[in-house]
């Protein structure tokens, strides 16, 4: 689940990691109570959205009097920001975050993420900041920097002391780099983190470093402990066809295909969509319904994927392991009768109880188009929407 940047500072906060005083606002009626506050004479305002890239869009502009922050704060309110992260649909920015500016001398990148291959969580550091982190890495290989985080969210001194050494942090910067450096690690794994990422983390003209903006992301397998993370939750940054699969507790990602996928376990829902583009066809979206779902997570599931108008034709597939396939024709066929049907549908069952789910579907005179195996599930929902 990601967070908004204030969010995230707020967590940073608590790790004694210096953030330059903000506020957050929802109106331009709001920003004078602030403005006395803070004490601001100028300020950064900063749309607050789940994506970066917000500078580039327009999303952060510079007021050089607190008379100009009010105007700035009624324009970027209710902005649409697109670009590559949102998808072509774009996210609406519903609160601003006003900051007291930084006079900035020089910018760094340091974050924290698991490194799949070893398994383990690392923080990441970077001379280069202001940038993004994957293009560095990509021109620049060794201007980028991987450390182990320990598994109590501790930093060994010798690795403390290294980044210092790749940062060209020296004397009183590095006694703070290296703070900042265990702050950021020990608040990834105190949060359950898949991504904790401060850039720019600027020093300033008076010699102090800033985290200047942060993201935040946690693993969604652990909000269940993490109860005041999961109350960040925005249901304003995500389609209305995500925020109805959450509240069923269904793994939905929109994409930007024609064929609407309901699948039981992302392995297999992945080799679904990557035949369907062997096919020729493009996925409308990533949908698990999980392994043991029931009638009426099967039929939510169903019309979600229904309501997406994008959707030019449906491919079911499930293999019945845990889930039982007369569970899912119920589903189905339930589903189909509340809200119709208006697109062909392919469905391709095998395992638990497959020849009673198979006769459900045959005996409820929907127009339904079965399949034996995956592959020619997939070419027979493609060839479905050539001959349209």
């Amino acid at each position: 689940m990601d967070t908004h940047e204030f969010q995230a500072k707020e967590i940073l906060k608590r790790y004694e990691i210096p953030i330059p005083p903000f506020g957050v606002v929802k109106s331009p009626e709001e920003v004078s109570a602030l403005i006395q506050a803070l004490h601001l004479h100028d300020a950064v305002v900063k749309i607050q959205v789940h994506a970066g890239g917000r500078g580039k869009a327009g999303g952060v502009k510079f007021a050089k009097t607190p008379e100009e922050i009010a105007p700035l704060v009624s324009k970027l309110i209710g902005m649409k920001m697109v670009n590559n992260q949102t998808g072509p649909d774009g996210v609406i920015a519903h609160q601003v975050l006003i900051s007291k500016p930084v006079s900035i001398k020089k910018e760094y990148y340091l974050g924290a993420v698991i490194n799949r291959e070893s398994a383990e969580p690392i923080l990441i550091a970077s001379c280069e900041g202001g940038m993004e982190i994957e293009e560095v890495a990509h021109k620049h290989p060794t201007k980028i920097l991987h450390l182990p985080i320990e598994l109590d969210g501790s930093v060994r001194g010798f690795r403390l002391v290294r980044l210092c050494h790749f940062m060209g942090w020296t004397g009183d910067l590095a006694k703070q780099g290296a703070l900042i450096a265990k702050g950021v690690a020990k608040a990834f794994i105190d949060t359950d983190a898949s991504l904790l990422e401060i850039n720019p983390l600027v020093v300033s003209e008076e010699g102090k470093l800033w985290a200047l903006d942060a993201k935040l992301s946690i693993d969604d397998n652990a909000l269940f402990r993490q109860k005041e993370i999961a109350n960040f939750y925005d249901p304003t940054q995500q389609s209305s066809y995500e925020v109805a699969a959450k509240a069923f507790d269904l793994a939905y990602i929109a994409l930007q295909g024609n064929i609407g996928c309901m699948v039981n376990g992302a392995g297999l829902a992945m080799a679904t969509m990557d035949l369907i583009q062997h096919c020729g066809g493009k996925p409308a979206n990533f949908l698990d319904v999980g392994g043991g779902a029931s009638k009426e997570k099967v039929a939510e599931g169903f019309k979600i994927i229904l309501k997406d108008p994008h959707v030019k034709a449906v491919l079911v597939n499930i293999f019945g392991g845990i889930m039982n396939c007369a569970t899912l024709a119920e589903g189905i066929i339930a589903a189909v009768k509340e809200i119709g049907i208006r697109v062909p549908l392919v469905v391709r069952m095998e395992g638990t109880n497959v020849d009673e789910g198979k006769r459900l579907l045959q005996n409820s005179q929907l127009a339904i188009i079965t399949a034996d195996g995956l592959k020619e599930a997939a070419e027979k929902i493609c060839s479905t929407l050539k001959g349209m």
